[in-house]
C-alpha cells in the first residue's frame, strides 16, 4: 500500500477502530492478535506483540532436559560433520 492509497477508519464512541481487511490480511493479524501500540510524532504506530514475552538464556537454560547421556565434544563434532555431509548430498 503505497502513500497515494489512504484509508480511512473512525473512532467509535467506545475507542474502538476498526483495521481493513487488506492491511490485516497483509500483517497476518487475525481476530485475537495482541498488538502494541506506540504514540510517534507522526501519528499513532501499531506493531504486533511477541507471542512470547522477553526471556534470557539464563531463565531456560537447561528446561530440556534430555534421558541420554550428555555427549563429549568429539561426539558433538562428529554427528555435526555427519549431518553436514548428509545435507551436502541432498
Amino acid at each position: 500500500m503505497g502513500v497515494q492509497e489512504r484509508i480511512t477508519t473512525t473512532v467509535s464512541t467506545k475507542g474502538q477502530v476498526i483495521l481493513p481487511k487488506t492491511i490485516r490480511e497483509q500483517k497476518h493479524w487475525a481476530a485475537g492478535t495482541k498488538l502494541i501500540v506506540e504514540e510517534t510524532d507522526e501519528g499513532v504506530l501499531l506493531k504486533a506483540a511477541p507471542v512470547f514475552a522477553a526471556t534470557d538464556i539464563e531463565s531456560v537454560f537447561g528446561s530440556l532436559r534430555s534421558a541420554k547421556p550428555a555427549l563429549s565434544i568429539d561426539e558433538m563434532n562428529m554427528v555435526i560433520s555427519e549431518e553436514a555431509k548428509r545435507r551436502a548430498r541432498d
